[in-house]
């Protein structure tokens, strides 16, 4: 039995948790839930999993939120400190960090500290404090078993094989709503057109990062660090029916993929019983129903984003940093109506370009990063929103 923490706990990956954990009663308990504005669903969940402690981190909720709701055997926690005790707690096995942006990243370090185990959901843990969280594992001999799609599907493709024998990995991309949408049309995408993936159910910030495939520049980040890799061995193919999720290229030509139905549970699933395979919930793969699968190489005119991943991952430092912090904002003010679609990599380039480069970042200087690029990104918004 492995108890559970599910930092981000009513977003999309948190809830597919649940469901994972609630197919697996005799492998999965889950002792913490954390949330930060969706009290009422946080409850609803800690009503039928009885955790110990659940923990909302806005506290501006404190007067509006009936505690009288939570079970009896669940307390109530609130903002970091909430997050530091479940994560840390001796109860705790494993920490899910499915929060979104970069205030994932103490929860995963608190925990890595800890030497809890990692089911790691959060990109920003790795692409704004790579070099931190990965020393951080291999120091305290912790598991960082990767949630996202792509990822696991290298690290079961892989199956343990050493560096020397992998001559590139290949992460896959569907390509988003606007693969072939005429790049004379793109100032005029709309915010309802972005947020129609063709083949994922996602969270509104991840689905237009697939659309601007800012999503795949922060897995190229994210797979740097997770398989210790160089930019020279990791490359980006287009798949739309996603049901090939990466691929790893060994060096006698040998390419081994991993497939299954675009569904979160599986990868979440094998985060939570590595290295064990068990019956689960995940959707199961029709071969005869597939019919074709197609692959084409990535335009970098129509997504220019996947040049800055490849930048970031050679300058390394705190460039990971100034360009989630620039995206997270830049997506935010699109959702709002802002800027236009083009927009957002343009920003996101700006920022990575003029920001103040330190090559060996500590977290007081990524999170420094964090708040400039931010600051920066904001201006930056402002001064675009003023033209039309």
């Amino acid at each position: 039995m492995k108890n559970l923490v599910i930092l981000g706990a009513t977003g999309s990956i948190g809830t597919q948790t649940l469901e994972v954990v609630d197919a697996l009663p005799d492998r999965l308990s889950v002792v913490g839930l954390s949330a930060h504005r969706s009290w009422q669903t946080l409850f609803e969940e800690a009503r039928t999993h009885n955790p110990a402690w659940v923990t909302l981190t806005d506290g501006s909720l404190k007067e509006v939120v009936d505690g009288e709701a939570l079970p009896d055997d669940s307390e109530l926690l609130w903002g970091e400190s909430g997050i530091h005790r479940m994560v840390t707690a001796e109860e705790t096995d494993v920490v899910v960090a499915a929060m979104v942006g970069a205030a994932g990243l103490r929860g995963t370090i608190w925990a890595l500290e800890a030497g809890k185990s990692v089911a790691l959901a959060n990109k920003e843990s790795l692409v704004v404090g790579g070099p931190i969280v990965t020393e951080l594992a291999e120091r305290n001999g912790c598991s960082l078993l990767p949630i996202d799609s792509e990822h696991s599907a290298i690290l079961q493709s892989m199956a343990g094989s050493p560096h020397r024998e992998i001559e590139r990995i290949i992460l896959t991309a569907s390509g988003g709503p606007f693969r072939t949408t005429p790049l004379e049309s793109f100032e005029d995408i709309t915010v309802e057109q972005a947020l129609r993936h063709p083949t994922w159910q996602m969270g509104t910030k991840i689905t237009i990062d697939s659309a601007t495939m800012m999503n795949k520049t922060l897995e190229v980040i994210e797979a740097h660090w997770l398989f210790d890799l160089p930019a020279e061995k990791i490359d980006v193919v287009i798949h739309p029916q996603s049901m090939i999720h990466s691929m790893v290229e060994f060096v006698d030509g040998s390419v081994i993929a991993q497939l299954s139905p675009p569904d979160m549970r599986l990868p979440i699933q094998y985060a939570l019983t590595y290295p064990d395979r068990l019956p689960g919930p995940a959707r199961k793969l029709d071969l005869a129903s597939l019919g074709r699968l197609d692959f084409e190489e990535p335009d970098l005119e129509r997504y220019p984003a996947l040049r800055l991943g490849f930048d970031v991952v050679k300058r390394r430092g705190t460039s990971g940093a100034a360009l989630n912090a620039a995206n997270e904002v830049a997506v935010a003010r699109f959702l709002e109506g802002q800027i236009r679609f083009p927009d957002i990599v343009r920003l996101c380039e700006d920022i990575l370009e003029s920001h103040p480069f330190d090559s060996a970042p500590t977290l007081d200087v990524l999170l420094s990063v964090d708040q400039w690029a931010r600051k920066e990104a904001e201006a930056w918004t402002r001064s675009v929103s003023s033209r039309f």
